[in-house]
C-alpha cells in the first residue's frame, strides 16, 4: 500500500495528493518518468571544489543532488588532500542504488602560476576555471559551489544544454534582478555581462565547445583559447577585481555575449533575491530550483530562512519519509522565520520542493 502523502498548508495548492497511486494527478511527473525511461543518456557530470571546512556544507550539496535525480550522476570532487579520505568514508556510504559515482581530485593549477591563481578571492575558487582543461573527456558539466541546494532534479537543469544554440558554450544566472542593489553595475572596474553581471555559483557548460571556441577579448586583436586567455585576462584586470573567477568570466562573457546562456533567477536564488524584499518574480511563481547559500548564512543567524533549509537536508536520512521527515519539520521552521524579509516569503522556499517530492513518489509508484 502507498503512504498517504497528505500535509497542511494553508493553501490547496500546496496539497500532496493523499494517495500517491492515484496517477491521474501526476500526469506531468508520470509523463517525465516515461520520457526518461525511453530516452536514455549518458549520466550527468557534477563538479564541486571543496577546501577548507567545507566538508559537511559539500556532502550536504551532494545529497540534495541525490534525493530527487533521475539520470545516473557522476560527481567531480576537487578537494585538498587532507579532505580526500573523508570524503570517501562519506561517500562510501551513501545508498548509491548504482546511480552515483564519484571521483576526488587534488587542487591543481597551471604550475608556473599557481601561486597567483591560489591567493585569488579565496582558496581553490578559481579551480573552476581550469575544469574544461582538466577534464578532457567530459563533454558537458555542471559546476556548482558547495553552498548550493538543489530542491528538484538535477535533470531538470541538465536539460538546458538541449536549449543552447549554435554559439552558446555555457549557462549562468545573473547576478541581480533588480539593479538598484546591483553590485556590478554600481561598483565593478573591469567590463561584465549584461546590465547586472552574472554569478558563477551555478554554472552549465558544454566543455567540449569552450575547448574548441576562441574568444574575442580586449587584451589582443586575435582570439585566444580557453587556455590561452585565462593568465593574460588575470595579469590585466588582477588589481581591478573583486570576485575573483567570477570577475574574470563576467569578462570573458561581456566580449562573447553570444556564447552565454542565461538562466532565470530561480535557479540560483541567494539572500539578495530576498533581504531587501522579493525580487526574483519567477521563484514566487514556481519556487526555488537551486538555493545558493552564499556569504556562509547556512551556517550563521543572519538569515535563518535559508539555514532552516540546509539544516533539513543536512539531518534527512536517505530512505525516510520526505513528507514526515523533510518538509513538515521544514515548514515548521520557516514559519519562525517571517519576522525577516525571506521568511516573509517562506512559501517560495518550499513551493517547489513540495512538487519535487509529489514527483519523486509518482516515479516511485509508476516503477513498480
Amino acid at each position: 500500500r502507498c503512504k498517504n502523502l497528505s500535509v497542511s498548508f494553508w493553501n490547496s495548492y500546496w496539497m500532496l495528493p493523499s494517495d500517491v497511486c492515484g496517477m491521474n494527478c501526476f500526469w506531468e511527473a508520470s509523463f517525465r518518468y516515461d520520457y526518461m525511461k525511453t530516452h536514455p543518456s549518458e549520466k550527468m557530470h557534477l563538479a564541486v571544489v571543496a577546501c577548507g571546512e567545507r566538508l559537511e556544507e559539500t556532502v550536504t550539496m551532494l545529497r540534495s543532488a541525490i534525493i530527487f535525480s533521475i539520470k545516473p550522476l557522476h560527481f567531480h570532487i576537487f578537494a585538498e588532500d587532507q579532505l580526500h579520505e573523508s570524503f570517501k568514508d562519506i561517500l562510501d556510504e551513501f545508498p548509491y542504488e548504482g546511480k552515483v559515482n564519484y571521483t576526488l581530485y587534488p587542487i591543481t593549477f597551471p604550475s608556473e602560476s599557481a601561486a597567483e591563481w591560489k591567493k585569488l578571492f579565496k582558496p581553490c575558487a578559481s579551480q573552476r576555471l581550469f575544469l574544461p582543461l582538466i577534464l578532457k573527456n567530459v563533454d558537458s558539466l555542471l559546476y556548482v559551489d558547495t553552498d548550493i541546494l538543489f530542491l528538484r532534479p538535477v535533470d531538470d537543469i541538465w536539460s538546458f544544454l538541449g536549449k543552447f544554440n549554435s554559439t552558446q558554450i555555457a549557462a549562468m544566472a545573473p547576478e541581480h534582478e533588480e539593479p538598484r542593489i546591483g553590485w556590478y553595475n554600481r561598483f565593478a572596474r573591469h567590463p561584465y555581462y549584461g546590465v547586472t553581471g552574472i554569478n558563477s555559483g551555478v554554472m552549465l557548460m558544454n566543455m567540449t565547445r569552450i575547448r574548441r571556441k576562441y574568444f574575442k577579448n580586449d587584451m589582443t586583436p586575435v582570439r585566444l583559447q580557453w587556455g590561452e586567455i585565462l593568465m593574460p585576462l588575470l595579469k590585466k584586470y588582477k588589481l581591478n577585481i573583486t570576485w575573483g573567477d567570477q570577475d574574470l568570466l563576467n569578462i570573458m562573457f561581456f566580449h562573447n555575449p553570444e556564447s552565454l546562456y542565461v538562466f532565470p533567477c530561480q535557479w540560483n536564488y541567494r539572500p539578495d533575491h530576498c533581504i531587501y524584499g522579493s525580487n526574483c518574480k519567477a521563484a514566487e511563481e514556481e519556487g526555488i530550483f537551486i538555493l545558493h547559500g552564499n556569504r556562509g548564512v547556512y551556517h550563521d543567524d543572519k538569515q535563518p530562512t535559508f539555514r532552516a533549509v540546509y539544516e533539513a537536508i543536512k539531518n534527512y536520512s536517505f530512505g525516510d519519509d520526505l513528507v514526515h521527515s523533510l518538509l513538515q519539520p521544514l515548514e515548521q521552521e520557516l514559519l519562525k522565520t517571517m519576522h525577516t524579509y525571506c521568511g516573509r516569503v517562506y512559501k517560495v522556499f518550499i513551493k517547489q520542493l513540495t512538487k519535487s517530492i509529489r514527483d519523486l513518489y509518482a516515479r516511485r509508484s509508476k516503477g513498480r
